[in-house]
């Protein structure tokens, strides 16, 4: 946890040194992880299977920095604790794929 503190410390003071915070509405912050994301995809647009795990990973790592920091500011905005949400959604993605079931198929759980 005290990782996560001084990233998302660091994170609210560049934020705060540039009078940033002014753009950081839910809307912009939400928009900000899919613009990055969508930086993070055109690392392997066009790239076979096989070319994939062999991308830039210096570029691999901003783009990965991008999304995870907007995505820590959003949940910092709506006082969310990143562990307990995702703790939280693996419990129910485990309800909806029970392993007897989903184990080595890639089918969405209304398929199974």
């Amino acid at each position: 946890m005290d990782d996560y503190k001084k990233v998302i410390d660091a994170l609210i003071q560049f934020r705060n040194e540039r009078d940033w915070k002014q753009f950081h509405d839910s809307k912009n912050l939400a928009l900000a992880i899919s613009i990055e994301a969508s930086e993070l995809n055109e690392l392997f647009l066009w790239k076979k299977e096989s070319e994939a795990d062999n991308v830039n990973i210096e570029k691999l790592k901003e783009e990965l920095a991008d999304v995870l920091s907007f995505s820590f500011l959003l949940a910092e905005k709506h006082n969310l604790d990143i562990f307990e949400i995702v703790l939280d959604k693996i419990r129910k993605n485990g309800e909806k794929y029970p392993v007897e079931r989903a184990k080595g198929t890639a089918k969405k759980y209304d398929e199974l």
